[in-house]
């Protein structure tokens, strides 16, 4: 497919990490795929995509959830497995508090005293 990077090595030492030509019109519609992918709300690909284009840009951000999505791809068409989108990380419960204590030795870094206290109607703050 093109998606995958290339790696030709000689003795430990890196030459090349292009990735291979592949199939033109099936690298142009993963593309596409890839970018749909991205812009479904909510969706673990969205996520990924925000991940790496901070640190890569945006045209290697989308090769990597290209990548991504042709590993989904082979693994329901090979092995016949249900594809189950379970949505972003940051929803469950264990990053939920990881992310918690990393902004508060955050803040204790930067000189402020906090006092986290829980809000009991959250669900009704989000429709407002």
């Amino acid at each position: 497919m093109g998606v995958c990077p290339g790696r030709e090595e000689s003795a430990g030492e890196s030459h090349s990490n292009r990735s291979p030509k592949g199939n033109r019109p099936t690298r142009r519609l993963l593309n596409q795929v890839a970018w749909a992918a991205v812009r479904t709300k909510g969706s673990y690909f969205q996520n990924l995509f925000h991940r790496f284009i901070v640190r890569k840009g945006a045209k290697v951000a989308i090769w990597a959830v290209a990548h991504r999505l042709l590993r989904v791809i082979w693994k329901v068409l090979h092995q016949k497995v249900h594809y189950i989108e379970h949505g972003p990380r940051s929803a469950h419960p264990q990053a939920i508090q990881k992310r918690k204590r990393a902004l508060l030795r955050q803040l204790r870094q930067l000189g402020y005293s906090v006092q986290i206290t829980a809000i009991q109607d959250a669900g009704a703050m989000q429709t407002q």
